[in-house]
């Protein structure tokens, strides 16, 4: 039988704090998955009636998700503060913990009715450092991919790991080897806000339409899940490219993505496979955060298609 998480991380010499504090979020995620597979059974799959602090309509699941981390954070006292999508403000344990983490319970959850890989997303920080730690501080970060098979995946800066959640509810090792392909024929953006999009973002997705005959000259196939976990899981595993660029709708906030809970943990898992990440004209874990909730442009994948889009914000700048 392959490693549990917890040999795995022993077999790295990982700081037993840390290990604790992963383990906690591992037992969260394995939690959330039984909720999940029963949740039709039973009728948790509808709106809860209270929107969160993003002013988005919470579901019933993304508040029971929430609550299931929350209990299991607060159980550890390792972990002093919990950042989260679902809570305005962070939550400081009454503890001397040496970390922070910052998560979104329930990733996607929009497509909870119709049975589409959903997640949760999560980030360590050493609580040393304060709440407001650009994303190279971060000490791992990982997600829960909750599809036909539940999957945890995780970094801690070098490397990606995947493991597999077992009949049993232990998280099994599944491979270290994950790597992004440099260059891919696919691209991941929500087409339909084109009439938003700035000048580099149509010119980038003009080249890969145009295909073989154009600039790019090769191509392209379009995929969109509606689910950051779905779509960056897929991106690890084969390659491609992830795009919710700034636009004129989201201009005021900022972007559409959260920095600390959604852009850093994904921008550290794709850098640590081989990847990139920018916001078209930075590198996404060298923002510092203003606020927790913070938003931010979030374009991340395979390295050669990243560059061609920093290089076409260069040359409309």
């Amino acid at each position: 039988m392959s490693l549990s998480l917890a040999d795995w991380l022993a077999a790295q010499s990982v700081d037993p704090a840390l290990t604790s504090a992963l383990a906690s979020m591992a037992a969260s995620c394995a939690e959330i998955a039984v909720v999940l597979r029963n949740a039709p059974l039973a009728g948790q799959t509808g709106l809860a009636g209270h929107t969160n602090v993003q002013g988005e309509a919470q579901k019933a699941l993304d508040v029971i998700s929430n609550d299931i981390v929350l209990n299991h954070l607060r159980a550890n006292p390792q972990i002093s503060i919990l950042i989260s999508e679902e809570m305005d403000e962070a939550v400081h344990h009454e503890n001397q913990g040496r970390f922070i983490v910052a998560t979104d319970p329930l990733d996607g959850s929009s497509n909870l009715d119709v049975n589409v890989t959903v997640g949760t997303i999560f980030s360590i920080l050493d609580a040393k450092g304060g709440i407001l730690q650009p994303g190279s501080a971060q000490l791992a970060a990982g997600y829960a991919a909750y599809g036909p098979a539940t999957s945890l995946v995780l970094t801690l800066g070098k490397g990606v790991a995947v493991f597999t959640l077992d009949a049993s509810g232990t998280f099994r090792f599944t491979t270290d080897t994950v790597s992004v392909p440099e260059a891919s024929s696919e691209f991941a953006i929500n087409t339909a806000r084109e009439r938003f999009w700035d000048e580099a973002t149509r010119g980038y997705v003009a080249e890969n339409i145009a295909g073989e005959t154009g600039a790019a000259g090769k191509r392209y196939n379009m995929r969109w899940v509606g689910s950051m976990v779905a779509d960056i899981h897929r991106i690890l595993m084969r390659g491609g490219i992830f795009l919710y660029p700034l636009d004129s709708e989201t201009l005021a906030k900022g972007g559409r993505l959260r920095l600390l809970y959604e852009a850093n943990p994904m921008a550290m898992l794709i850098e640590a496979a081989g990847g990139r990440s920018t916001t078209g004209r930075q590198r996404i874990l060298d923002l510092t955060p203003s606020a927790i909730h913070q938003r931010v442009p979030v374009i991340l994948g395979s390295a050669e298609e990243v560059k061609r889009v920093e290089d076409w914000y260069n040359r409309v700048s």
